[in-house]
């Protein structure tokens, strides 16, 4: 809906593809540890952490040291990432090897590997992979126009766009983290459906055209959504910070600790929002 009237290229090129196999690996190895059984550790800041986040996190590091070498990351479960991007507007990746880790530990099928390139500040090249079902969502903003896909189990690639927004919103929210801001802003705007899910597949869900608004008060981080934004940024929505600016990476000096956004599927809704900054009583 988004895309420029030039033609939409139906075919990745062999970096996307590559990423794609990567993130597939690393759900692969996911799955192998939970016929293992899971257990969970808590990190240093008490969120969960288990033998399959590491082991997907190896994977993806392994391939990475192949495919881009000379191309500084952070993830999740590394120390020295913050250290090693040294400029944040030259290019760096973020990885997120099991994004959902609580959701995971539950049984619930609704986490993902995330895999970002990030290029002057904004991820360009986004890789979520869902390893219960074996879809993939790809974006890529390198070219013009964008270009998104989704894959299916059985490897094939289908273009992906966002919708237009409606009279009223399909809204897709945070399963794991509810708070007081997220609701109160809920009863502002006209919801048609709320659908609270898990990890980064609510961009996904918007960046294929089966949702409107992803509203986020509460704190994630940069490996959180760098991968989903670049899906959803690719299939035509935008992602905004909630003063309405270009939602940027590489906050190395706040640890990668993200602000609230909006994620948006029809980039127009911004102009509304907009509006709510500037008064209290706003509502949609």
């Amino acid at each position: 809906m988004q895309h420029s009237e030039s033609p939409v290229s139906s075919v990745p090129d062999e970096l996307v593809i590559a990423l794609e196999a990567l993130a597939r690996c690393a759900g692969a190895a996911i799955l192998e540890v939970k016929r293992g059984g899971i257990h969970a550790q808590a990190k240093s800041d008490g969120s969960p952490v288990t033998e399959a986040d590491l082991a997907a996190n190896a994977v993806i590091l392994e391939g990475l040291s192949t495919l881009l070498p000379d191309v500084p990351l952070i993830t999740e479960e590394g120390d020295d990432g913050l250290t090693a991007v040294a400029d944040p507007d030259a290019d760096f990746l973020l990885i997120d090897p099991l994004d959902g880790t609580r959701e995971f530990v539950s049984g619930d099928p609704d986490y993902t590997v995330n895999i970002a390139y990030v290029r002057r500040r904004r991820p360009v090249v986004g890789i979520v992979h869902m390893p219960e079902t074996g879809l993939s969502w790809v974006g890529d903003s390198r070219t013009n126009p964008s270009a998104a896909w989704q894959i299916d189990h059985s490897g094939g690639w289908q273009l992906i766009q966002t919708r237009a927004a409606r009279e009223t919103l399909a809204v897709l929210a945070s399963r794991s983290h509810q708070d007081a801001a997220t609701e109160a802003f809920l009863k502002k705007i006209p919801v048609s459906e709320l659908v609270r899910r898990g990890s980064s597949l609510k961009f996904c869900l918007i960046a294929a055209g089966e949702g409107d608004l992803y509203p986020r008060f509460g704190p994630t981080m940069e490996w959180d959504t760098a991968a989903g934004d670049a899906v959803l940024t690719a299939a035509g929505g935008a992602m905004l910070d909630l003063n309405g600016q270009a939602f940027l990476y590489g906050k190395i000096s706040d640890g990668c600790r993200n602000c609230g956004f909006m994620a948006m599927g029809d980039p127009s809704l911004a102009v509304a929002f907009s509006k709510q900054r500037l008064d209290p009583d706003w509502h949609f």
